[in-house]
């Protein structure tokens, strides 16, 4: 019993007691986690010539602080309001909205972004977040989550060779130092917990 207990993920503790209390506590808590994807989406960092949000950190994060079901629930309802065609992902409204702007050369990465958050989340229910190499270890699996449907989906828009060079490669070292961050992070705050 107590490593299931032990297994449980970082948000948990937090919870009330209370049914009711917990119920609209988990619910705020999927809100709150889409609005900071959206505000994760359109937060950029230069560096050279292209640039890196912080969507994929935000879905490491919320997938690692929420676990498979609170991470999986937050991730649907932020492609639900995607598809209602609010302005939560990267570019919009500039590039589009709604189903039309998913069906777009975004589109498998935004796939992507929710199996990520299953399996960081599946692996935080398991408590594998609280040590930096294990951690790392998943987040590189859940990286991979995200590129391979979005490299697959983009290679059927523009082809292979063209969705290699510019839907992957620019991206690589970006994605790269997000996961040494997301695995940096939550075996930090772990620690800090414990204290």
């Amino acid at each position: 019993m107590a490593t299931a207990i032990s297994a449980r993920p970082f948000i948990w503790n937090a919870l009330p007691e209370n049914r009711a209390a917990r119920i609209a506590t988990q619910l705020a808590l999927v809100v709150g986690g889409t609005a900071l994807l959206a505000v994760s989406a359109r937060t950029k960092v230069v560096l050279g010539p292209v640039d890196m949000s912080l969507q994929t950190l935000a879905v490491f994060l919320i997938g690692a602080s929420f676990g498979l079901r609170l991470g999986l629930a937050t991730l649907v309802l932020y492609m639900i309001e995607g598809a209602m065609g609010w302005p939560v992902f990267q570019s919009t409204p500039e590039k589009g909205l709604g189903l039309a702007y998913m069906m777009g050369t975004t589109g498998g990465y935004l796939l992507g972004f929710v199996l990520a958050a299953a399996v960081v989340g599946w692996a935080a229910d398991r408590g594998l977040d609280r040590s930096f190499f294990r951690f790392l270890g998943v987040l590189l699996v859940a990286e991979l989550a995200i590129l391979l449907p979005g490299y697959a989906w983009l290679a059927g828009l523009i082809g292979a060779e063209k969705a290699w060079t510019f839907g992957v490669v620019p991206f690589l070292v970006p994605d790269l130092i997000k996961v040494g961050l997301a695995a940096a992070i939550m075996p930090a705050a772990w620690s800090l917990r414990r204290t």
